[in-house]
């Protein structure tokens, strides 16, 4: 019997609230927060590159699949239109950086490439401005509709939900809010949910089976070590007794993406060496914030080696590797299939920001794997659901997965040790308080509703898997324990006004613009389920 071969990508699109108030490092010039601009930079080098190559994909009518999770926060800031406005603004003054930059090289090959990184920038603000209209989510949706996306949903901030599970209501409204921000915006129910994190316990299957998701991702590891061990291992989906599915991650496509980025290291280009920590302060107008404190510029000069940066040559090389990387797959594809019946699955689930943020040549490397799967005669490319779809679950094995993820260690140490566990007795004693307040005025509007629903906002900001991260690694702590006290502050200053029947509207108005995320919440999400 011959076996299909079956190649899934997911990328996974979701950056943490750049909360204004939080921010350690001050305002640039140009009025945007270091956090911001980093946002603004993900916009730049991974969502507009990957909108780009998507509708390219499309127009060269490549049958390409593909599955895709826009977090609700990132959703609500890519509906913002403050941010945006924001956006543009550091977009104009990036144009506006690079005249002068190519002004000021005036030897080959820094001339060229001051207006490659140029062009790219005025190329950019075409695309989000007059072929997006400033909608990437209206692009993608329409994408969707077109049969080229399966978007999948997420929970409401990202928060790593096996830590959670003590207090329902808190799985309860991450799950809740986030399908009614995900019904607004694309117009349907999502039937696959993506853990944040890859964050699974087996209390969760309860949840989200009543939520109407017909499958989810976990870490292979999880299905090597459930109840009973999944005996096709990664290569087949697996079901609960409830009839929930799970598809399990592939670990060597981690590890081989990891290893040909590394291998085409010295010709790629070195994202330490950006300008803008080189050039006199007075050249950077755009790019320093409050105390000196620099932000990159996006003008890299150099590659891993130190030599000058060949654009061309790395892109030949990360189209070399995603050949490459897609025939390591078909080859464990097809050693799989000479040991199991039935098709064969090879579930590839990134970051979407590994891809052109974190690597700039990240999305050459994305759109060759793309193309080379559609014309490969030795697989089929779909998406999760496509998969399922083609398969009987009826005659997947049953099997409910252990508790795992996909950081560090392979279970909750990123999010529970000893930089960060301070943090929990905070957000359930928030949590027990939203509760109780969401009992106490079920039927309230006006002015204390609006109060109600930023309270939830707060709390389920607090919960973000980001900040016990960031905790955790060192990497912009401060920042990140200013985003919970802040978010637990307002939560309490909230929670005491609510009892003293007087909220300062300005005082509040204030707060909503501040954290002006899921507009659309209900903090009846919070109530004890009947």
């Amino acid at each position: 019997m011959k076996h299909k071969k079956i190649l899934t990508i997911v990328l996974n699109g979701h950056h943490p609230f750049p909360s204004p108030g939080s921010s350690a490092g001050g305002r640039t010039p140009s009025g945007i927060v270091p956090e911001e601009a980093c946002f603004f930079r993900a916009l730049s080098e991974t969502y507009l590159p990957l909108i780009e190559m998507l509708s390219r994909l499309e127009n060269h009518s490549v049958p390409f699949r593909l599955g895709l999770v826009f977090s609700p926060l990132l959703c609500g800031m890519l509906r913002n239109e403050g941010l945006l406005c924001r956006y543009l603004a550091y977009l104009d003054k990036k144009i506006e950086f690079g005249k002068q930059e190519t002004e000021r090289r005036t030897e080959k090959p820094e001339r060229d490439l001051a207006r490659y990184y140029y062009e790219a920038d005025v190329e950019r603000r075409i695309l989000f401005t007059e072929v997006c209209e400033m909608d990437i989510l209206g692009v993608l949706n329409r994408l969707q509709k077109r049969g080229r996306l399966e978007i999948l949903s997420t929970a409401a901030s990202y928060a790593f939900l096996p830590v959670y599970t003590p207090i329902p209501a808190l799985i309860h409204a991450q799950i809740e809010t986030a399908l009614l921000s995900h019904r607004r915006i694309f117009g349907k129910a999502p039937r696959g949910f993506w853990l944040p994190e890859f964050g699974w316990t087996g209390e969760l299957e309860e949840y989200l089976r009543s939520y109407g998701f017909s499958y989810t991702m976990v870490s292979p590891h999880g299905l090597v070590l459930g109840k009973p061990q999944a005996e096709r291992g990664s290569f087949c989906g697996v079901k609960s007794l409830r009839g929930l599915c799970f598809l399990g991650r592939d670990h060597y496509a981690e590890e081989d993406l990891t290893s040909l980025r590394g291998q085409g290291a010295p010709v790629y280009r070195d994202s330490f060496s950006d300008i803008g920590f080189e050039l006199p302060l007075g050249d950077l107008e755009p790019f320093v914030c409050a105390g000196g404190k620099r932000c990159p510029t996006g003008y890299h000069y150099r590659n891993r080696r130190n030599l000058f940066y060949d654009p061309e040559e790395a892109r030949n090389r990360a189209a070399e590797g995603a050949r490459l990387f897609l025939a390591r797959r078909v080859s464990r594809l097809e050693e799989a299939g000479r040991y199991m019946e039935g098709d064969v699955l090879c579930l590839c689930a990134f970051d979407a920001d590994r891809f052109g943020l974190a690597w700039y040549e990240g999305m050459i490397f994305l759109e060759e794997l793309l193309r080379s799967a559609a014309a490969s005669g030795d697989l089929e490319l779909l998406s999760p659901q496509d998969y399922l779809d083609s398969q009987d679950p009826g005659g997947f094995q049953t099997v409910l997965p252990e508790f795992s993820s996909w950081e560090e260690g392979g279970y909750a140490e990123t999010w529970l040790d000893a930089s960060n566990d301070w943090i929990y007795r905070h957000i359930f004693r928030a949590a027990r308080r939203m509760v109780e307040v969401s009992g106490r005025f079920p039927n309230d509007t006006g002015l204390k509703e609006r109060a109600l629903n930023q309270a939830a906002r707060e709390l389920l900001l607090a919960m973000g898997s980001d900040w016990p991260k960031m905790l955790r690694r060192g990497i912009n702590s401060e920042y990140a324990g200013n985003q919970i006290e802040e978010a637990l502050k307002n939560f309490t200053d909230i929670y005491e006004t609510l009892g003293s029947n007087y909220i300062s509207t300005e005082w509040f108005t204030a707060l909503e613009k501040r954290h002006p995320v899921f507009p659309f919440i209900n903090y009846r999400v919070f109530a004890k389920k009947k």
